[in-house]
């Protein structure tokens, strides 16, 4: 889609879609109907009541002012493959194919330019969004829904559905230089972000000389855990190819350095979802040569851990073995760099789970509030992502391992992704995500409450 015709197909679309919801009657509960879900917790039964197939594209491109305007359920992997011809990206690129621009924002995202340019909604300009009422409004930061700008982040849906959305663009260069360094223990680790950090304050980040502009990393165990600082690079002695024979993630604590092109960059990790598609046998190297390039994808490896999570059959199975019941914890929180050692040895003890994620975050912007999900702009946090099923002492169920890890974010200060389960008695969770901010939006949005609430939403439907 570009120019004219696009942005008459666009407001089309969103004729129809004001429609729709106007048709459906007033108790009717509302949803988007998709193809695709990254989220790990059930969704509520039946289908979808409003079709999004007309929303997953780009509108358009203005390279010079390094904008696009981008409908709502545009996955990153068609909004990559329209902006890079251009010489541009994303401020900030999630790590699978599949997210969607809509979802990224409302609820939320990272990767490893998020230690300079923050989260997805932070680089957003403007977005159009359906409402509870049935209406269609243009939020800005400094316009008449600014409130809904500002709120919109971590709001899963439930104040409404961005439908189209202005965001800011970088340059690219064809090829990223990656550096895996090496460090002894966590608290090290820790020690060389906050330097990091310092360095982007200073004016533009740098290690050993070399500029750094991707950072995300890696933890093995205890004593061993890597950080990969990426550069911009316009040659490239020789490029390696992870997208078929090759796993990204055991080449880390394999070599020092590596060149990839920037597109393979950004899907190193959704290849094999990070180290996930070793659950079911895709790193074996026998299967791996039989495994069709095309379905080395996270979302079919997605589906693959929906179809087991709906049907039980591994877990039929490991019960008739007697094996332990399992719980899956699968989860990114945000912890602040200085307590990063202390979380990550809880989690070790608590589940056992490795390798983890890390990716560093900081606020791009520190006079701004983003309501339902406001982070310490003075604060340097470091995404820990998880993601597995781990055994259950006997006589425990779910949420053993879950809720001991809310409980110990909280304790380090830091914040918990929705996208998972999660198991907040309520008064808590408002406490953590927007409480007085998120009612006031809720009532002026959505006052018949048409969108699910956001705690009925995030907590109770598991």
């Amino acid at each position: 889609m570009d120019g004219a015709p696009a942005w008459t197909a666009y407001r089309r679309n969103v004729d129809g879609l004001k429609t729709a919801l106007t048709d459906l009657s007033p108790g009717a509960p509302v949803r988007l109907r998709k193809k695709t879900s990254n989220l790990f917790r059930p969704r509520g039964g039946g289908a979808g009541t409003l079709p999004a197939d007309g929303f997953d594209g780009v509108i358009e491109i203005d390279a010079d002012a390094r904008t696009a305007d981008v409908l709502g359920m545009t996955t990153y992997e068609h909004l990559v493959d329209a902006t890079l011809p251009q010489g541009l990206m994303p401020l900030v690129v999630p790590q699978l194919k599949t997210i969607t621009l809509g979802g990224a924002v409302t609820g939320l995202g990272i990767e490893s330019t998020s230690f300079r340019n923050g989260c997805p909604h932070e680089s957003v300009l403007e977005m159009d969004v359906l409402t509870g009422t049935g209406d269609v409004v243009t939020a800005r930061p400094d316009g008449e829904h600014a409130d809904l700008f500002f709120g919109f982040p971590n709001s899963y849906g439930s104040l409404g559905y961005a439908l189209r959305l202005r965001i800011e663009l970088e340059p690219v260069h064809p090829f990223v230089h990656l550096r895996h360094v090496r460090f002894g223990d966590i608290d090290e680790c820790a020690a060389a972000i906050g330097e990091l950090w310092r360095s982007v304050t200073s004016g533009g980040s740098s290690y050993a000389g070399e500029p750094v502009h991707f950072l995300d990393g890696v933890w093995f165990g205890p004593d061993e855990c890597y950080l990969t600082l990426g550069s911009w690079a316009d040659e490239a002695p020789a490029t390696s190819d992870y997208t078929k024979r090759d796993v990204f993630w055991t080449s880390i604590n394999r070599r020092t350095e590596d060149w990839l092109t920037v597109r393979d960059y950004l899907w190193r990790w959704d290849t094999d979802w990070f180290w996930c598609s070793r659950a079911f046998g895709a790193q074996h190297p026998v299967v791996r040569r039989l495994w069709p390039r095309r379905y080395l994808r996270s979302d079919v490896f997605w589906r693959l851990m929906s179809f087991e999570r709906r049907y039980g059959v591994k877990a039929r199975i490991d019960q008739r073995r007697g094996k332990p019941a399992m719980e899956y914890v699968i989860q990114d929180v945000e912890i602040p760099v200085a307590r990063l050692g202390e979380f990550v040895r809880f989690l070790d003890e608590q589940t056992g789970m490795r390798p983890v994620w890390m990716c560093p975050l900081r606020q791009r912007d520190a006079d701004v509030r983003w309501e339902l999900y406001p982070l310490d702009a003075s604060t340097t946090y470091v995404n820990v992502g998880f993601w597995g099923g781990v055994d259950l002492p006997l006589g425990e169920s779910e949420p053993f391992h879950n809720r001991a890890i809310e409980l110990a974010v909280a304790r380090c200060h830091g914040r918990k992704s929705l996208y998972s389960t999660a198991f907040y008695p309520e008064d808590e969770f408002w406490d953590n995500y927007g409480g007085p901010a998120y009612e006031v939006l809720k009532k002026t949005y959505d006052p018949d409450g048409r969108f699910t609430d956001l705690y009925r939403k995030t907590v109770l439907r598991h």
